[in-house]
């Protein structure tokens, strides 16, 4: 890196020397969220707080990503080799795991606008200090709270051809606009430091993520340092969520658009997809099992049921490994263009990737280009692959080589020469993937990583303020992001849903915040300007709270993400509310038609109580259906038991490990009450393991010779939560 006015080093604790000296030591420090944070320069800068009390250091990000530890001892157990495993070779953030343990030195505070799910539900430092934002207005906020560090982990360009570029790759999201902010305030007279950490286990990416290292003012490049990525592992789907993505792959449009968030609703969405896809008649036969098109007519209007001709775009701020798999399937494969005009003309039909001398009649005719062609024409033609690369446009004529040619449309001569010569056979620059950031298993780093140049060239990670909205930004304006953006189908999950219309995402009614906003209310509000465009919102129907079941669709709740007046679409594993331009009424029975039939009948009472639906409305037989056994007859509709597999994509877990997981989950859910406790307790001090069909499993936990009192309680607790599984392990060679 041949940088003048860059300090480049392989030393970390001269790089926070460096930041000390350009800033002070009142330190507001800003990380990306998730994956790219420099981990080396973040722990030596805390570090040398935690040495210096004289530093103040505030760091502000978003879902700081540890490792589980697990709570309970048998969790423990479970967890260790399963954590050394995967994160071994990972250095841990340090400052995250004082925060979780609560035991972060009085000059150090940190800030984050998005947790990992329920990670700091009772922590309370971070409840108190957690940032309220949307995620294209964090860069906003971040300047306010008076940041003066940016820190981020790139990938270095030399090996990819690029010496003397970076690529911000996992998060250009908030960096592509934070930079230039900062630069404005350093030209105000505000010291700033702009930090890169090198990783060359970090994927390239082109694009607008692909910046001069110069942009920074330290760079830290230690190659024998570079460390794995921390990944998430793929978790599991149940049926539930199958079907809740089942319903939802019934809603995409071919030729559209789709955003999709992070988890196994996620998952079962791009699976469902993909069945849809490739295995077409299987996914018809649930299809008609569930007869969703007379159930629920907004699929024949909104939706789709074959095959992705067109195939779909990608827009969403987390470009989840899901996406990557959609790629190989061939279904994401519909590229934009960066020219609202010519992206206008392909939306309608006008213009295909085809290259011909009809492509430049209706570009001619849209008056994108003249005749005869200019310079401009001509480089823009150019650009877009229309012209071959070789065409330059000098003394007024075309040449290509030692070929010259005249740029006179009406000139048939001219035609036949610029077909011959000057026509390229198809458009270039396309992407079929926008993204702002990603965060996922090891597989999906090590499939990017591998990935063709051409199939990098389809994937431009980006600015989250030009994917999360609309308005006007340098990368693309609105009518560019509406031309692009075409049947947009943008799908997040949520916790629970109340039968107004108010999406519950990211907190609890006594104020407790639970993961963040993020950028959820970006796509909804999108999804109600954007034509043809529907948010969907995809929540399981129950969840367990100390060992009762409970509707996640309630009559009313004391927190809401997304307002009412912005309903649109939900989805539960019974089905689709379709509650766009919907009176309360029907708002009220749509949402009641898809939960739980065990709630039914007290949301109908609640609803009716309130005058919000006619006193003489009586629940319809079809719907007292939605019980869990419905839901195993939907996902083995085909006869096919392995068509909706609970990890569709692979797995971290071994044999043993899930099997052992099923025990403890059933083991925590029976021990949810006082009176659980002690009967799980008592049944388990009975348990024995006398023929050994256990042993490698006990093995694994590390409790086939346990030592002490507690150890032989864990033991007989692991043996009694194995014997309550449906299909015990044979002996020696556990299995699934």
């Amino acid at each position: 890196m041949a940088m003048d006015k860059v300090q480049v080093s392989n030393d970390v604790n001269a790089c926070v020397d460096e930041v000390v000296r350009r800033v002070g030591k009142n330190i507001t420090l800003g990380l990306p969220l998730g994956l790219g944070k420099p981990v080396r320069f973040v722990n030596a800068l805390y570090q040398r707080a935690k040495d210096d009390p004289e530093i103040r250091l505030h760091i502000v990000t978003a879902l700081s990503l540890l490792a589980p530890k697990g709570g309970s001892s048998l969790e423990q157990r479970f967890m260790g080799p399963f954590v050394e495993r995967l994160y071994g070779a990972i250095p841990e953030l340090t400052y995250a795991r004082d925060v979780s343990s609560n035991r972060l030195p009085e000059n150090v505070q940190v800030s984050e606008f998005f947790f990992k799910a329920g990670s700091y539900l009772n922590n309370g430092s971070q409840q108190r200090h957690y940032v309220c934002t949307n995620y294209t207005h964090a860069v906003r906020d971040l300047m306010a709270v008076g940041v003066n560090v940016v820190a981020q982990m790139v990938a270095p360009g030399e090996a990819h051809g690029q010496p003397g570029q970076v690529s911000l790759s996992c998060n250009p999201d908030l960096t592509l606009d934070l930079i230039p902010r900062f630069r404005e305030r350093e030209a105000a007279g505000t010291p700033v430091a702009v930090v890169a950490e090198t990783n060359r286990n970090l994927p390239w990416f082109g694009h607008d993520a692909a910046i001069g290292a110069d942009r920074f003012d330290i760079v830290l490049d230690q190659p024998s340092g570079d460390y794995p990525l921390f990944s998430a592992p793929p978790m599991s789907v149940s049926p539930e969520d199958h079907l809740i993505g089942f319903y939802a792959s019934t809603l995409l449009k071919d030729g559209g658009t789709l955003q999709v968030g992070i988890g196994s609703l996620g998952a079962a969405l791009v699976h469902s997809a993909i069945l849809r896809h490739s295995h077409n008649d299987a996914w018809r036969n649930v299809f008609d099992h569930l007869k969703v098109d007379q159930n629920f007519p907004v699929v024949s209007e909104d939706g789709g049921t074959g095959p992705f001709e067109q195939g779909l775009y990608g827009c969403s701020e987390m470009m989840v490994d899901g996406f990557l798999y959609l790629m190989e399937h061939g279904i994401l494969r519909r590229e934009v263009y960066d020219h609202a005009g010519l992206q206008s003309l392909i939306n309608n039909g006008d213009m295909t990737e085809r290259v011909s001398l009809a492509s430049l009649d209706v570009l001619r005719r849209e008056k994108l280009i003249d005749s005869p062609l200019r310079a401009r024409d001509v480089h823009w033609l150019v650009r877009h692959g229309i012209f071959r690369e070789t065409v330059e446009f000098k003394g007024g004529r075309l040449r290509a080589g030692d070929q010259s040619v005249e740029g006179d449309l009406d000139n048939p001569e001219a035609r036949e020469a610029i077909e011959t010569l000057i026509l390229g056979e198809r458009l270039t620059g396309g992407i079929a993937m926008h993204g702002g950031f990603y965060v996922g298993p090891e597989r999906f780093y090590q499939s990017l990583r591998e990935l063709t140049d051409d199939q990098r060239a389809k994937i431009c990670m980006t600015s989250v303020n030009f994917i999360n909205h609309l308005y006007d930004h340098r990368f693309g304006d609105q009518k560019l992001k509406a031309a692009q953006r075409v049947h947009g189908r943008f799908i997040n999950s949520a916790m629970m849903y109340t039968l107004n219309g108010a999406g519950v995402s990211d907190g609890l009614e006594d104020g407790r915040v639970v993961s963040g906003v993020g950028g959820q209310y970006n796509f909804v509000a999108m999804a109600h300007e954007l034509p043809g465009a529907r948010s969907i919102l995809t929540l399981r129907s129950t969840r367990q709270s100390r060992g009762k079941v409970l509707s996640n669709i309630v009559f009313s709740y004391g927190h809401c993400t997304i307002p009412r007046h912005l309903r649109d679409i939900v989805i539960t594993e019974y089905g689709i509310a379709d509650l766009r331009g919907q009176s309360d009424e029907q708002v009220f029975l749509r949402l009641i038609r898809i939960a739980d039939s065990r709630f039914q009948q007290e949301l109908l009472s609640k609803a009716q109580k309130a005058g919000k639906v006619d006193p003489a409305f009586k629940l319809p037989a079809s719907w007292g259906n939605n019980t869990p056994a419905s839901i195993r007859r939907a996902v083995s509709a085909t006869g096919d038991t392995g068509l909706f597999p609970p990890f569709p994509f692979g797995r971290d877990f071994t044999d043993e490990e899930l099997m052992l997981g099923k025990a403890l989950k059933g083991l925590k859910a029976a021990t949810a009450t006082r009176r659980g406790k002690l009967a799980t307790l008592w049944q388990a001090l009975r348990a024995r393991d006398d023929d050994g069909r256990y042993g490698v499993l006990l093995e694994r936990m590390g409790l086939s010779a346990p030592s002490g009192l507690r150890d032989k309680l864990d033991q007989r607790l692991v043996i009694h939560g194995l014997k309550q599984l449906e299909s015990p392990p044979d002996t020696g060679n556990p299995k699934t």
